[in-house]
């Protein structure tokens, strides 16, 4: 049965979780990391879905797709139905940098560098409806807690994979139900699908504040923690 789901955020150290999980004895990946079922593949049918995960095997099943966070109420409703104990994993990373890396992968998969991209462009990608859906936490959040309990849903923070990946490791496995395991410190901290490595241009900051500024601190009411590194302007630590 299906016993997890990672549900985002895009660029959040999701391919991270995957690589670390999968190594547990305790866990398991039927499908691919992401299915992408909920989002894309509903035409295959709720129980081409659930056969992925069915099977005398006692190991935690799961699946990770950053896509789920934004999905509509509707078909959350439809994923609480189907399967209402299912535990949720849900990560999260300063939106303003997310935006920069989501916008970085767009430019190569439009076969263009980083440097031949204009201010404008990057704009135009940050203002878009799947950007701004993607980072929009708190949103996402209300979305998921309407329909499941805050217990079923744990929210960890993208800098807390560079700075405790061991904790944030632990942390998962507390949440899932399953023993902590030792997975060497040289691959926990390795970058997993890491993007470009452009820093966010200074000409940007403005814009992506305006977009993320009040969102941030509504975000940190709404969960009871500081973001306020989060604005912190590039260059200031």
């Amino acid at each position: 049965m299906l016993h997890f789901l990672g549900i985002g955020a895009q660029k959040s150290g999701t391919s991270w979780l995957y690589e670390v999980l999968r190594q547990h004895p305790e866990v398991r990946f039927p499908g691919v990391k992401e299915v992408h079922f909920w989002d894309q593949q509903r035409h295959l049918g709720l129980d081409w879905y659930r056969g992925l995960f069915a099977g005398d095997d006692p190991r935690r099943a799961g699946e990770i797709t950053p896509a789920y966070a934004i999905l509509p109420a509707a078909v959350i409703a439809e994923v609480h139905a189907a399967f209402p104990d299912v535990r949720l994993i849900y990560l999260i990373r300063n939106p303003i940098q997310r935006a920069w890396s989501s916008a970085k992968m767009a430019v190569g998969r439009a076969e263009m560098r980083v440097d031949e991209a204009s201010d404008r462009w990057f704009c135009d990608h940050f203002r878009s409806a799947g950007s701004l859906a993607r980072g929009d936490y708190e949103t996402c959040l209300r979305s998921w807690l309407a329909h499941y309990p805050a217990s079923q849903l744990l929210v960890l923070r993208y800098e807390a994979i560079a700075a405790d990946p061991e904790g944030v490791a632990a942390a998962c496995c507390d949440h899932l139900g399953i023993a902590r395991f030792a997975v060497p410190p040289a691959e926990l901290r390795q970058r997993v699908f890491g993007g470009a490595p452009e820093r966010l241009r200074e000409s940007l900051w403005p814009e992506l504040l305006s977009i993320y500024g009040a969102r941030i601190e509504s975000l940190a009411r709404f969960l009871g923690i500081d973001l306020r590194e989060w604005l912190d302007p590039p260059g200031s630590v």
